[in-house]
């Protein structure tokens, strides 16, 4: 194949991500007929079809799924070359990408880092919003802020401490609908739920809360929205302690034994070494802590 273009590679790997067009359009931030074109592109040079449309979407051929293999290798190896020369930058300055759940970085982040750009101003971040795990090795986010401890291979964690639960709930709810005394009592009361999100089925069960999800007058996912809700006065339900402090709710049963979620801060090993990348890690390594109390 003559003239090689990397760009049709990464149209087609986000393509097999993706399983469409649309949402291969979006994370590689081109057009929808741009990641056509480049498919049929890269096809053409082929000479084999690499994708077989069905139902739910794309699936790769049998060449397809051939080809997938080397351009994951070759995608490795792009984001390797990318990181080494990131390693080298002794500059304050640039961007830095940071990935973390929607609560940290709709609660606790914003502050943080508005004051690190006010003490170096060469720096940009940006922040991405998310429950899942970002890659750090392709490239996807310079540092990561998650409740778990990272386990893939070539990145640097630190525990940073831990994020204490409880169960709350507006005085407002509480006053229309009264007192919740007992353990026994949850029930008997409006309770916040997760739609799609099974984490808060799986931890009432671990206490001793048999729930399923009809069970939940009020489900939403996206935990922001959860705990706005909880601030309505909707019903009862599970927050960070310090975000329930924080936002005025009120806190029951406080003795009840809901595990705390460690906190973890992840980059890459390689980037440990840029000037930009260290300063924000070492930051959020010295500050975060101190947002968890």
């Amino acid at each position: 194949m003559q003239n090689f273009d990397w760009n049709l590679l990464q149209s087609f790997l986000a393509v097999a991500d993706a399983g469409s067009y649309s949402g291969a359009a979006r994370q590689c931030g081109h057009s929808q007929p741009t990641i056509g074109r480049h498919i049929q592109q890269l096809q053409t040079q082929l000479g084999a079809v690499l994708f077989q449309r069905g139902t739910t979407g794309y699936t790769p051929t049998q060449t397809g799924m051939a080809l997938l293999e080397h351009a994951r290798a070759m995608q490795a190896a792009a984001a390797k070359v990318s990181l080494v020369a990131e390693g080298r930058a002794d500059e304050i300055a640039g961007t830095v990408r940071i990935t973390a759940s929607e609560m940290m970085a709709s609660y606790t982040l914003p502050a943080l880092l508005g004051n690190l750009l006010r003490q170096q101003p060469g720096l940009q971040i940006e922040l991405v919003a998310t429950n899942s795990q970002e890659n750090l090795l392709l490239r996807e986010a310079d540092i990561a802020v998650r409740m778990a401890r990272p386990v893939q291979q070539d990145l640097i964690g630190r525990h940073l401490g831990e994020v204490s639960l409880g169960l709350f709930a507006a005085q407002s709810y509480l006053d229309q609908a009264g007192a919740l005394e007992e353990e026994t009592d949850i029930l008997k009361h409006t309770v916040l739920g997760y739609d799609r999100d099974d984490t808060i089925i799986q931890g009432m069960k671990a206490l001793g809360f048999p729930v399923k999800r009809e069970d939940f007058a009020f489900r939403v996912d996206d935990q922001a929205a959860y705990l706005e809700a909880l601030c309505a006065g909707v019903g009862v339900g599970a927050t960070q302690v310090m975000l329930g402090r924080v936002k005025g709710l009120v806190r029951l049963l406080p003795d009840l034994p809901i595990p705390p979620l460690p906190v973890w801060l992840t980059a890459h090993e390689e980037l440990r070494t840029s000037a930009r990348v260290r300063c924000v890690f070492d930051f959020l390594a010295e500050q975060l802590p101190r947002c968890l109390e």
